[in-house]
């Protein structure tokens, strides 16, 4: 004779542990998320934003007046990790006079750095130091003859 078990009745205790148990999952997930978010991203875009749009058709204005200027630029990490920044205008090379730039973390999770620039011998310009591996953005004023020119450009 074969035994059978008996099935034991659906009662509250099944339901309510049931529903700790779903709504325990949902919290958990709901703060991990949370927490990820407020780590991940610090929120601040500008200081100010009235002020940024105050600002706005004049950077336009300046957008206009480097898109004039024709200058295709070409921001690159070589082998050795070094930023190259090279400029053309109508396929010829212009020799760069000077850069300004500063590298920093899309995220913002790390300070910004100031790279320096040597010349690298083919009119464009080298950075000093190379850079660390991960994602970084580089924000650069390039300065050929009297004109200069900004470009931001993401390495990785």
């Amino acid at each position: 004779m074969s035994k059978q078990r008996a099935i034991r009745p659906f009662t509250g205790w099944h339901m309510t542990a049931i529903l700790v148990g779903f709504f325990a999952v949902i919290m958990a997930v709901n703060f991990t998320m949370a927490r990820m978010a407020m780590t991940t991203f610090g929120g601040k875009v500008v200081e100010n934003s009235y002020v940024a749009s105050q600002q706005f058709n004049d950077q336009l204005d300046r957008a206009a007046a480097q898109d004039a200027l024709g200058w295709d630029e070409a921001i690159t990490l070589d082998a050795d990790r070094h930023v190259r920044i090279a400029l053309s205008k109508a396929g010829q090379p212009l020799a760069i006079n000077g850069v300004t730039a500063t590298l920093s973390h899309p995220l913002g999770r790390l300070p910004a750095v100031p790279l320096r620039f040597v010349a690298d011998g083919s009119g464009g310009m080298r950075s000093v130091e190379p850079v660390i591996l991960g994602r970084w953005r580089i924000d650069a004023a390039v300065r050929a003859g009297a004109d200069e020119a900004l470009y931001r450009s993401d390495l990785q």
